[in-house]
């Protein structure tokens, strides 16, 4: 879609395109909702953390629990805000999120601005898209293997390759060089979406994790607030995104030293990481 938008809106303009984009929403996706089934029952499973799935689930529910005492407490968003690992994800959420949607709303300017022509950068925009999707499952379930901080790491090193591919494409604007971007960007960079629940579910696992969860997407939503204003006011300033570009590297490098700081590989082991303690105890 967004090749066919940049095409509408060179053709009819903004408005146009705002208008055309906005009732394809109305009447496609608005429908889709009355379809969604909105009870665990309706697919027969259970609420977490209802009595008669803890009874079934037994002593192997907490097979997977590296620190007892910690998944012994009942988190709560005061207690979990008191605690350093808390802050330590908030910092990753919203220093990765920043350096996401940085790029995500500057590329298309920023490669038309280096020379190349609209349809082609929005093709480009629309191609990471595309490249997420497979990304987005394979280490998703990589992460279920190695653990989750392995896995924002090298969703966090994605986007630090697709900025170091963006400063190069002005000296080398070559397809292979952009190619490297999308790629960088969508396989890797768009699976930090596929932790991103997992993450604080290892650490803060109990009956208020949806608070936890929604409080520290507030840190992630400001940081992809900040990433693209930040961006442009820099833009505007020195006329051109390499300092915004070098400052979305730190913040993706910072990101991924944030989530090891938190550490719920200490918390709860994953799937995989639970099989090699079984075969090493044997």
């Amino acid at each position: 879609m967004l090749p066919w938008l940049a095409s509408l809106i060179a053709r009819a303009g903004w408005r146009t395109a705002c208008w055309t984009l906005g009732f394809l929403i109305l009447g496609l996706l608005a429908p889709l909702n009355l379809l969604l089934r909105q009870r665990p029952q309706d697919l027969g499973l259970e609420p977490d953390g209802d009595s008669s799935l803890r009874d079934r689930a037994g002593a192997g529910k907490h097979v997977n629990v590296v620190d007892a005492a910690w998944a012994a407490v009942d988190w709560t968003l005061g207690r979990a805000m008191r605690t350093a690992r808390f802050w330590w994800i908030a910092l990753g959420y919203l220093s990765g999120l920043f350096a996401w949607y940085a790029v995500q709303i500057h590329q298309t300017k920023y490669l038309v601005e280096i020379g190349f022509s609209a349809s082609y950068a929005a093709w480009a925009l629309g191609f990471v898209s595309l490249a997420g999707i497979p990304g987005q499952i394979a280490l998703g379930h990589l992460s279920d293997r190695i653990g989750r901080e392995w896995v924002w790491t090298i969703g966090s090193g994605g986007f630090v390759i697709c900025y170091v591919a963006l400063l190069l494409l002005p000296s080398f604007p070559t397809g292979a060089l952009l190619a490297v971007m999308v790629l960088s960007q969508g396989m890797l960079g768009y699976s930090l979406t596929s932790v991103m629940g997992a993450i604080p579910a290892e650490i803060f696992e109990g009956r208020h994790y949806g608070s936890i969860l929604g409080a520290l997407m507030v840190a992630a939503v400001v940081g992809g607030a900040a990433g693209p204003w930040v961006a442009g006011a820099l833009h505007d300033r020195t006329g051109t995104y390499t300092i915004a570009f070098w400052i979305a590297i730190a913040g993706s490098t910072l990101s991924a030293f944030a989530i090891w700081r938190a550490a719920p590989r200490h918390v709860r082991a994953v799937a995989g990481r639970v099989s090699l303690h079984r075969v090493e105890e044997r």
